[in-house]
């Protein structure tokens, strides 16, 4: 059986008399990427602020390993919250050898990290800069650095790759399946969801507080998969409103949206009937903003 590093059951928490997260329910399993995604607004960092006691439900419970959150936690987990804080005034090196004591390091191992945290993210010169003199991008790969420093067993990331460059996002993406690797679990927080699709084994897609979608996410993408095609072919693209639309036709290629109950095997004989040669045809599954959509909309 799993084990769950995370178990979220009913919950729900409002402010005065709006309710931002209203029965929500999920688990995160160990060793595992999970997505936690929703648009802004959605409830996704009150969440993680219930879970890591920052506030406090008004219902359900929010446990890890079994147990409400307490400081004694804190050495093994790793949370980057979406509003960011450095000591701009203090030099990178100092600053960072200074959260790795507090997370318990001594002071020769924590700089002696960061540095080789540096070499790795292309800011080995910037060391001894104040952190006030780097961009917004450098200062976010600081900020993660300090998240990660003491190795956490949990890594809560909220809205990670804000500032950064695609370089930088990419950079980010191949660290947290590294520390994948090396057995942490990792929950990513983001409204931008084609950043996990690659690398999340798991998530669940929230909206106004309520769940919307929850499981691997590629038995997800399955569930949604079967109402689109993409074709390529030789002569003219012939309409039939009963079986299909049609979007992004370009250069002979098209992608084919399918008509309730409609499967794509019918699409297919329709096609292969008509005069164009069919050269490619390939079902194909949306993409988790696509589904984020359609399942608004049903809503």
């Amino acid at each position: 059986m799993t084990e769950s590093v995370i178990s979220v059951k009913n919950f729900s928490k409002s402010f005065g008399d709006n309710e931002v997260v209203s029965d929500l329910s999920f688990d995160v399993q160990k060793g595992e990427v999970f997505a936690l995604l929703g648009s802004n607004g959605s409830g996704k960092t009150t969440t993680i602020r219930c879970l890591l006691n920052i506030l406090q439900p008004n219902s359900g419970s929010l446990l890890i390993n079994g147990n409400k959150y307490d400081q004694s936690m804190s050495s093994h987990i790793g949370y980057l919250p979406e509003e960011r804080g450095l000591y701009t005034s203090e030099r990178v090196i100092d600053t960072m050898t200074y959260f790795g004591e507090l997370k318990g390091m001594s002071a020769k191992e924590a700089k002696q990290w960061s540095l080789e945290y540096l070499e790795k993210v292309g800011l080995h010169d910037k060391a001894r800069f104040k952190v006030k003199k780097l961009s917004s991008g450098q200062q976010q790969k600081i900020q993660l650095g300090i998240t990660i420093i003491n190795k956490p067993e949990l890594l809560i990331l909220d809205e990670p790759t804000k500032g950064l460059d695609p370089v930088n996002r990419t950079l980010l993406m191949d660290m947290l399946v590294d520390m994948k690797e090396k057995g942490s679990t990792i929950i990513f927080i983001t409204h931008q969801m084609e950043e996990v699709e690659k690398i999340a084994d798991r998530l669940v897609m929230i909206k106004d507080g309520k769940r919307l979608l929850y499981g691997e996410v590629d038995e997800v993408k399955e569930q949604f998969g079967e109402d689109r095609v993409h074709v390529r072919y030789r002569g003219q693209l012939p309409k039939n409103d009963d079986l299909y639309s049609i979007a992004d036709e370009t250069n002979n290629t098209a992608s084919l949206i399918l008509k309730d109950n409609i499967v794509p095997k019918q699409v297919l004989s329709f096609l292969a009937s008509d005069e164009i040669k069919v050269t490619k045809f390939e079902v194909a599954a949306p993409s988790l903003d696509e589904i984020f959509v359609m399942v608004s909309k049903q809503q």
